[in-house]
């Protein structure tokens, strides 16, 4: 019996392990605490998947995976970064999803009172803002005061941020008067920090969120996946909760 129970055991099929699988997500900084809960969640289903998030300016990510990095998906906080890696042919396009959008802000400490609109900046000596070349937030808030005829009258006084995360930084030890981030970015300011206005959408592009999985990825399928699990209902309801309006992206119509 002893013998035949050993036997009978030996014959079952032995288990897996499931195969360790990594995949590498470069994304705008913007999007970090959203995509931290959408990662942990997509790994809880997926047992041996892991994903590593790759933060930063969306054009320091898209010149990275240009410069062939070993990236599986890119979110970017701009079309045109997208674009461009699109125009290459250096992610998918088939897989491209528009995810997200968000709103740009200007953000000074809670003591300071006396900006309320793009125009009383003026009263700022600092002004934070991301690098506009690499940094989508600066990008935006450079067409926004470009567009209210301030752009020159207040180059003096920026202070360029290597990523929107940076300029709240600046703004919330009190080294810049006031900064430009997004919406979703101001909370994590702080009791220190306070969203002063939100600039006037129609002075800006849409800001748009678009994903997709890079060309050169070596798990191409799982990337899909991983695209389709931000671009689904799962995805989507991580991506409210953190403050981010839904794609797509247009100006509404009571703001037309």
């Amino acid at each position: 019996m002893a013998l035949g129970l050993v036997l009978a055991l030996a014959s079952l099929p032995v288990p897996r392990e499931v195969a360790a699988q990594d995949l590498t997500v470069s994304a705008a900084i913007s999007l970090k605490d959203a995509l931290e809960e959408i990662a942990a969640a997509f790994e809880g289903a997926r047992p041996g998947v892991h994903v590593n998030l790759n933060l930063g300016a969306s054009g320091d990510l898209q010149r990275q995976i240009e410069a062939g990095a070993p990236v599986d998906v890119f979110f970017s906080a701009a079309t045109r970064n997208m674009d461009l890696l699109q125009q290459r042919g250096a992610v998918e396009a088939r897989t491209r999803r528009d995810v997200a959008c968000n709103r740009l802000v200007v953000v000074t400490r809670v003591d300071e009172t006396g900006i309320a609109t793009l125009e009383e900046l003026e009263s700022a000596e600092r002004i934070a803002i991301g690098t506009p070349k690499s940094v989508p937030a600066g990008q935006y808030a450079k067409e926004a005061l470009e567009a209210a005829g301030l752009w020159s009258r207040l180059h003096e006084r920026y202070v360029f941020a290597e990523n929107v995360r940076q300029a709240l930084e600046y703004v919330k030890r009190g080294e810049t008067e006031a900064g430009f981030v997004y919406r979703t970015d101001a909370a994590a300011g702080g009791e220190d920090v306070r969203i002063a206005f939100e600039v006037d959408r129609r002075l800006h592009g849409a800001i748009t969120y678009p994903a997709a999985v890079v060309a050169g990825s070596r798990r191409r399928a799982l990337a899909r996946e991983f695209v389709e699990f931000v671009a689904g209902a799962g995805g989507q309801a991580a991506l409210e909760r953190h403050g981010f309006p839904l794609a797509p992206c247009g100006i509404a119509e009571d703001d037309a």
